[in-house]
């Protein structure tokens, strides 16, 4: 085990909770302080799991000597203003997507955190998994041969609350930026950056995207669907149709994951995985693994990969017309 790190938690809420319940499997990190706009939200926060301090304000939050890395969970819409808070009083970040609003957000916070030589990764959960590892293995191993087609998606029916992040457009409220960002993430992953883009949104009564259909195009006829929306209810995942069969890789509700292959005319494998703490605690390891070895950045999700992931979002909703006033 390598050093012993003190972690903060920016906005606790129901991600953070999940993440410091994997905080809690690793013996190399230390659940030492919680910071919310709310006092009393923070105190109920740091004692169910456990943080030695918790504070009434980011601002006292990022200022603790004491605190080395900050997972930060608020909105959004709010991401590079905490980021830069916590980068500005000396702390090592991890962030969650979407990791910011637009492309202009997220190259201000990589140019913070180059400059002041600390770790900035976002908080990107599908390339840490053993569904996704499988994925990769299988792909690698040219046994299914070239993807041909993909189709990513992430659903969910959200209650509608026009003050809720879902559907406020001052919080960043888009299905695309939500949960759309992960068929994006797959898209990326396995095809990577789209030569073109089309794309078309269905608005919400407070005009915000609540669902959205893209296409990207690749070299030699390759195409890849990505589809998100608060509107409809079914899978998590994508599926690759491949030269030599297909391969379904998805995840429930509560995390679990399963990888499906099935080669042409032959019967379907099945591969499951159940990862403990729904697989939270391997954003963390790799933070400390690569403070350990000196590195700010993460050759797992590299800073690199965040700005294509930015700059391919930012083009899906310029394509569907999706607007956050004041944040273009």
């Amino acid at each position: 085990m390598g050093k012993k790190y003190k972690w903060g938690i920016l906005a606790p809420g129901k991600i953070s909770a999940k993440f410091a319940v994997g905080l809690k499997l690793l013996e190399n990190a230390e659940l030492y302080a919680v910071g919310s706009r709310e006092l009393g939200r923070a105190r109920s926060f740091a004692e169910e799991f456990g943080f030695r301090k918790y504070y009434g304000s980011y601002e006292e939050l990022a200022a603790d000597p004491d605190v080395e890395v900050i997972y930060i969970a608020s909105p959004h819409s709010h991401h590079k203003e905490h980021t830069l808070l916590c980068l500005r009083n000396n702390k090592h970040v991890i962030c969650e997507k979407a990791f910011a609003m637009n492309t202009d957000e997220v190259e201000e916070m990589v140019d913070e955190a180059r400059k002041r030589n600390l770790f900035l990764m976002e908080a990107l959960w599908p390339p840490f998994q053993p569904f996704y590892k499988k994925a990769k293995e299988i792909l690698n191993s040219g046994s299914l041969g070239n993807i041909i087609h993909l189709r990513g998606y992430f659903t969910f029916i959200a209650p509608y609350d026009p003050d809720e992040r879902k559907f406020n457009l001052s919080l960043g409220a888009s299905s695309l930026l939500d949960i759309g960002i992960y068929p994006v993430i797959d898209a990326l992953t396995f095809f990577g950056v789209p030569e073109e883009i089309k794309a078309i949104a269905a608005f919400g009564k407070t005009g915000s995207e609540e669902s959205i259909c893209a296409v990207f195009s690749y070299p030699g006829g390759r195409l890849a669907e990505i589809y998100s929306s608060f509107r409809t209810d079914d899978d998590i995942g994508c599926d690759l149709l491949c030269e030599k069969g297909n391969m379904q890789v998805q995840r429930g509700r509560d995390m679990n994951q399963v990888v499906i292959l099935k080669y042409h005319n032959s019967k379907p494998e099945e591969f499951n995985y159940h990862p403990d703490a729904m697989g939270y605690h391997w954003e963390a390891v790799e933070v400390m693994k690569c403070l350990d070895e000196g590195k700010t950045e993460s050759p797992v999700v590299p800073l690199s990969f965040s700005l294509d992931l930015i700059r391919t979002l930012d083009r899906i909703r310029k394509e569907a017309g999706v607007v956050f006033p004041g944040r273009e």
